[in-house]
């Protein structure tokens, strides 16, 4: 998967995972209510960061999967992520994923964030499709998808177990030609 390294916004950065982000990617996924809907309960061990920050950046090199670290330009921190995995070449179809810590939620971080990762997939890396499967219990997440033009395209019950809870997965779609519309 082909990938530029950065992708600039007015309020953001979204740039490869490096070392020095262990402490805030810890803080991001050892959050209850961030990780409330993930398909993972909260980090308990701080180790855990540093090998994420190691294994995103080696797949990010190979183009195994692109985990952006989305950055404040304001103080050059992280404040959370973002994911374009299960990339299918042939159908030129891929999924994401994010997540933003708790004290940015509502400032339309991820919207911003998102609005330039959809650009980069369908202008830079040629996609038709992208889709994001969520908890149908995430109002922000649903909403955040929407505003972007996704569709929720089905539901499939009781597709996760994550500590101990079974959750359904609401499916949602974008499609190349839907997201030219709107932004044209």
């Amino acid at each position: 998967m082909a990938s530029s390294k950065t992708i600039s916004t007015t309020r953001l950065t979204l740039r490869p995972p490096c070392r020095g982000d262990e402490d805030a990617l810890f803080a991001l996924h050892s959050d209850a209510e961030v990780m409330r809907y993930f398909s993972e309960p909260p980090w308990t061990d701080p180790e855990r960061a540093t090998r994420q920050v190691d294994d995103d950046a080696a797949a990010f090199e190979r183009g195994d999967y692109v985990r952006f670290a989305i950055v404040l330009n304001e103080t050059q921190h992280l404040i959370g992520n973002c994911t374009l995995f299960a990339l299918h070449r042939q159908n030129r179809r891929a999924e994401i994923g994010y997540a933003l810590q708790r004290q940015h939620w509502g400032k339309g971080y991820m919207n911003e964030a998102l609005s330039a990762l959809l650009a980069h997939c369908f202008d830079d890396l040629d996609l038709n499709r992208l889709e994001a499967d969520i908890d149908p219990r995430n109002a922000a997440s649903r909403g955040c998808l929407e505003r972007l033009g996704f569709v929720c395209e089905g539901l499939l019950r009781e597709r996760w177990i994550v500590g101990g809870e079974v959750c359904d997965s609401a499916l949602y779609g974008l499609l190349r030609r839907d997201w030219k519309a709107r932004t044209a």
